[in-house]
């Protein structure tokens, strides 16, 4: 295999990933606002909630126009650049997939349809229910996604068939209740709030600072800035489950954002600040917090939590347990029936075929793994650390950015409830360049999820350099080019069109306005 082709291969879809979430977080967190202030609206029957929805709503729209059309790429490329990744493990990741595009995605579509055409066509609480309909299509469509992805990470309800040389579900339940993909799922739809909130709350302190559309301004800044606190505090308690889970699951991806060596004594200390080097394999210059790894990572004093050097060579240790069970794989294959199986053969698959993804490593530099030496079951064990000063800056870049966001949403939280938004300028300019914030951290939760699980595209199961596809490196290349112009010119009409709408601000609605609420609680509105 070209090498080259991997590596490109890994940056083309990377690449696009990070394009399209760019759209995603908006869109999870808007239709959620969405239906908030159209249930206001239902409620009161004050015209300027509605005039709110629509305003929203139309960059709403923008948003998930070109969030779509980046999305459907994505999953081309399994079957383009990642074709035995498809053939080993398709008939698992692709029912979440299927599901998602038959279950949640026509949902939302359906209903995107009928929230911006039906306003004059559906009753108050036809539109509502299908404006809800929107929002709770768009985060169930997460939801299977994350399920697939969460799989990845933990490859639970499954089983490797060596007659057909694929991986098959044995247990449809465990892949939907994935406690990876479940909790992946609750800290990124939160992260999408948050990303809504901030994106709220900036747009609306910019018109504060103009002097325009104060009254839309200052109410969609009290529900941003009361949805985006608990938003906030939640992304960091269920950051706080996916770390536990991930000590749990993937020990190497927790050791690697931690930069630790070596395995230390029961509570382990956290690494406030440092500078990792890979090739001493030490931290220089660390600023550590007794115990604190050891607590939150493992909720206990008395668990430890391996480093990195222990870790590979546990994996070697399962490399030579992946080559016998490589090895047996090659005999039950030969043997061409059941009944023809040498039974030592059976026999030493049962005992060591979890461990025969470990023994593909080896594929990445000889092709038959029963030939490696001690020197090639080395390197390959080697190549199991990712990426460690990537993973250990990136980690505390998002965490430092998630407790920036709870105290900037609490101080407009406190502000809003004391009807003081428009007085502190310097705040709402901070609002205003605060806006591009969220992306940055949930791009960075991206780059910990998913450069953490490296080298493997399944986690102990399937190496990235063995799912890779038979290109060439000019044909990814060029693909890999067209991507980025096409989702750069793409990024460049969503951001116009986006200035654009905000620039115009909300259009008059001349709805007739009535309470449905009594006049006691509409004067307190």
């Amino acid at each position: 295999m070209d090498l080259d082709t991997l590596d490109l291969s890994r940056l083309q879809f990377a690449v696009t990933a990070l394009y399209h979430f760019l759209f995603v977080p908006l869109t999870l967190g808007l239709s959620v606002l969405l239906a908030v202030m159209e249930t206001v609206y239902v409620m009161t029957g004050r015209i300027i909630w509605r005039q709110m929805t629509k305003f929203w709503g139309t960059l709403f729209g923008i948003n998930f126009v070109v969030g779509v059309a980046t999305g459907i790429v994505m999953e081309f490329q399994f079957g383009m650049n990642w074709s035995y990744y498809s053939h080993y493990v398709g008939d698992i990741f692709g029912a979440p997939l299927a599901i998602e595009g038959l279950m949640a995605f026509f949902l939302e579509a359906t209903f995107v349809g009928l929230f911006f055409f039906g306003w004059d066509k559906l009753s108050k609480v036809g539109h509502l229910i299908t404006t809800w309909a929107v929002a709770i299509g768009s985060n169930f469509s997460a939801l299977w996604i994350l399920i697939a992805n969460g799989w990845m990470q933990n490859p639970v309800g499954s089983a490797f068939n060596p007659q057909t040389m694929r991986m098959e579900i044995t247990d449809f339940f465990a892949v939907v209740t994935n406690p990876v993909a479940q909790a992946k799922f609750v800290h990124t739809v939160s992260a999408g709030y948050v990303t809504a909130s901030i994106f709220v709350l900036g747009v609306s302190a910019w018109y504060l600072l103009k002097g325009r559309h104060v009254e839309l301004a200052k109410r969609s800044m009290t529900v941003a800035a009361s949805f985006g606190l608990a938003a906030s505090l939640s992304v960091v308690v269920l950051g706080d489950e996916s770390g536990y889970l991930t000590t749990e699951h993937q020990k190497m991806k927790i050791a690697a954002m931690e930069a630790m060596w070596e395995t230390e004594p029961a509570p382990a200390a956290f690494t406030l600040f440092g500078f990792p080097s890979e090739k001493d394999r030490e931290t220089h210059f660390a600023v550590r917090v007794p115990w604190m790894l050891g607590l939150i990572a493992t909720r206990s004093l008395n668990t430890q939590i391996p480093g990195i050097n222990e870790l590979v060579t546990h994996a070697e240790g399962r490399i030579r347990s992946g080559i016998i069970a490589f090895d047996a794989l090659q005999q039950i294959r030969a043997a061409g029936s059941d009944a023809r199986i040498p039974p030592a053969a059976r026999q030493a698959f049962e005992d060591n075929g979890r461990d025969l993804g470990y023994a593909l490593l080896l594929k990445r530099y000889l092709d038959d793994p029963r030939k490696a030496s001690d020197a090639d079951i080395r390197r390959a064990a080697r190549d199991t650390v990712p990426n460690v000063p990537t993973l250990f800056w990136s980690f505390r870049f998002m965490v430092g950015l998630g407790f920036f966001f709870i105290a900037f949403t609490a101080t407009f939280f406190l502000l809003s409830a004391r009807r003081l938004l428009d007085r502190y300028r310097p705040l709402l300019w901070l609002a205003v360049f605060a806006i591009p914030l969220p992306w940055i951290a949930a791009e960075l939760g991206w780059v910990v999820a998913e450069v953490g699980r490296q080298p493997w595209s399944i986690e102990g199961v399937l190496p990235t350099a063995a799912a890779v596809s038979s290109l060439g490196a000019a044909t990814v290349l060029t693909t890999l080019a067209g991507f980025v112009v096409i989702y750069t010119v793409l990024l460049g009409v969503e951001m116009a069109l986006m200035l654009r709408a905000i620039r115009k601000g909300p259009e008059a609605d001349d709805a007739p306005e009535t309470n449905l609420v009594p006049s006691s609680l509409v004067a307190a509105e």
